[in-house]
């Protein structure tokens, strides 16, 4: 089930030794072409990865009717795996095929994804920007997570407890754990869109909309430190792996589009067709209160979080 089984009596932790589906949920086309499709699919990805290996970790690309996801669609998800590290992709359309046309687009696209993700395997995410889903989300919540940070052009990393730092954005559900005293930031500043003003949770009011996210990357971009972020106010994804010396930026909209990453002084030219990924390498930054140690042959036996 999508993020988190938790409801259904499943303990998630139970099943690390075991293939662990990721849990992907968005079947057709109306629902992941937006903004937040996409971003709602990589954090229910980024939360099953903290209990599942990657060797373990499969993704199951359903399209329902097999016409339901477009070829470009579909690609996406093979970026999707690769972003969160997971090592087997099924495509999968009941009893129907899906049409011919479609495997021209997806063969291209698995391609180029197995480079990209043979420079990224067993590497995680970091950045200030905080994935955090808790208990109260897991066992009673609504299934709705604050996800639209993942695409404002900020590196992230997955959390299983309140950071010491960087930002936390939390669904309603474990916003309101927070303001009755029931989860605490160890240092992180927590957002969610339904506060008003400062709360004695420690809770900050911002809107899960772009333009607020936006302006919030503006506000704490002299205060990033050597983190690379995105200048341009447009939709991306910034995934930065600091061990691979690497970051991927993943365009989410269906328009081409140049970006300028910016890395302390210096700035990076990207032009990324409508749902096209890049590797930008050579990236040697480090992110503060982190001692990066490159994975052995590129391979984790690790969970996320």
């Amino acid at each position: 089930m999508y993020f988190g089984a938790d409801k259904a009596g499943l303990r998630l932790a139970d099943y690390r030794d075991v293939p662990f589906r990721v849990s992907e949920y968005m079947f057709q086309d109306w629902s992941l072409t937006p903004v937040k499709g996409k971003t709602d699919e990589i954090f229910s990805v980024l939360f099953h990865r903290r209990f599942a290996a990657p060797e373990r970790a499969w993704s199951e690309t359903t399209s329902y009717p097999a016409h339901a996801l477009s070829a470009a669609n579909m690609a996406a998800k093979l970026v999707i795996s690769t972003l969160t590290d997971v090592r087997h992709t099924m495509f999968m359309s009941g009893l129907t095929p899906f049409p011919k046309t479609h495997w021209t687009t997806l063969a291209q696209e698995m391609r180029r994804q197995a480079r990209f993700h043979a420079q990224l395997a067993g590497h995680r995410p970091r950045g200030p920007f905080k994935h955090f889903w808790g208990e109260a989300s897991r066992y009673v919540g609504d299934d709705r997570p604050f996800s639209l940070f993942l695409a404002a052009g900020i590196p992230f990393e997955v959390t299983d407890r309140p950071a010491q730092e960087g930002w936390t954005f939390l669904s309603d559900t474990d916003a309101k754990a927070a303001s009755e005293g029931k989860l605490l930031s160890r240092g992180t500043r927590f957002a969610n869109h339904l506060t008003a003003g400062t709360t004695g949770g420690g809770l900050e009011t911002c809107e899960e909309t772009l333009p607020a996210l936006f302006a919030l990357k503006q506000r704490i971009r002299s205060t990033s430190g050597k983190v690379p972020f995105v200048e341009n106010n447009e939709p991306a994804v910034l995934a930065w792996y600091p061990t691979a010396r690497a970051a991927v930026l993943w365009r989410v909209s269906a328009e081409p589009k140049s970006f300028r990453v910016r890395c302390v002084d210096r700035n990076r030219e990207v032009h990324p067709d409508g749902l096209e990924s890049a590797v930008l390498p050579d990236l040697t930054l480090q992110p503060p209160g982190n001692t990066p140690q490159t994975p052995q042959g590129g391979k984790s036996h690790r969970p996320l979080g």
